[in-house]
């Protein structure tokens, strides 16, 4: 449980068992020149989680490429239908070019014959150029803050959804996380939080861009809900991931820190963006996210 010290050790041992449910989730199976399967991990939502079905396809697509080094430039997920959490799920690849210097995929997530999601992905290696990027923003060091249990202990029948989640990556949020500042009475327009693998991944680039993939839906649409002073588990909300794109400007390693910076630039017609950054410990972006979702919010009726 997490709401008491004693059990601490026995969380962190569950943390670390969830790690290498990740690992697993991410070692696809291999039955075809083009087709691979993956499973879930032990703990799920309802339906399958949308960061695992983006970072299992980001596996398949690359392990098909005729040049593996070639580095990622973009990964777009359109998300069709939800998924059974108790079945395995059909990775189908088809290659659309393969160059010297480029590649393109689309894989498909199929679960008995029901398409999940569509993703494409484009690699290119085009070597030096021009660089700039915004600024990241000033934030307390990740050891400055405290971790994902901790902001977690006294809401576990707040947002229990939270609490029994997979928890394979270990967040420290540098402003209170949305159901905190709903206890506060506070809003905030935007939301970063420091991120890394909670285990050593191995020396595969492409495990460490997966773990990234994974982890870039986990608070991206927060800043919709907490520009309007709202939180899960407090307020009646519905949201659902209904597609995201990111692009890859630099490989990332995900046993250091990462902070992910998002915000939301509009809601309208219960739909909302999310957008955000990744960057590295010396302040390099790695990473650019933009996601929509489905975000219906139900006031309570006024007495």
């Amino acid at each position: 449980m997490v709401g008491c010290e004693s059990q601490e050790p026995n969380a962190q041992e569950g943390a670390h068992s969830d790690f290498e449910e990740l690992l697993q989730i991410l070692d696809l199976t291999r039955v075809g020149e083009d087709l691979f399967t993956g499973s879930h991990p032990t703990k799920n939502p309802l339906r399958t989680y949308g960061g695992q079905l983006m970072a299992q396809s980001f596996v398949a697509g690359t392990r098909t490429l005729e040049r593996p080094e070639l580095p990622p430039s973009a990964l777009s997920v359109h998300y069709i239908n939800g998924g059974d959490t108790s079945r395995d799920i059909e990775f189908h690849v088809t290659r659309l070019r393969d160059e010297r210097s480029f590649a393109n995929r689309r894989v498909d997530a199929v679960q008995d014959g029901v398409l999940l999601s569509s993703a494409l992905i484009s690699f290119m290696s085009a070597g030096p150029g021009l660089e700039h990027g915004v600024e990241p923003p000033q934030v307390d060091q990740p050891h400055a803050r405290p971790g994902l249990r901790e902001l977690l202990r006294g809401y576990e029948q707040i947002v229990p959804h939270f609490v029994n989640a997979l928890h394979p990556i270990e967040w420290r949020y540098t402003n209170d996380p949305a159901w905190i500042m709903r206890k506060k009475g506070q809003r905030l327009p935007h939301n970063r939080v420091w991120m890394k693998a909670l285990g050593t991944l191995p020396d595969d680039p492409v495990l460490h861009t997966a773990a990234m993939v994974y982890s870039s839906d986990t608070t991206v649409l927060d800043s919709i809900v907490t520009t309007h002073g709202l939180s899960w588990g407090f307020d009646r909300i519905f949201a659902a991931s209904s597609n995201q794109s990111i692009w890859f400007h630099r490989q990332v390693d995900f046993n250091d820190w990462v902070l992910y910076s998002t915000s939301s630039p509009v809601a309208a017609e219960s739909r909302g963006l999310g957008t955000g950054h990744f960057f590295d410990s010396s302040g390099k972006i790695l990473a650019t996210v933009v996601q929509e979702g489905v975000v219906k919010y139900f006031p309570s009726s006024p007495r």
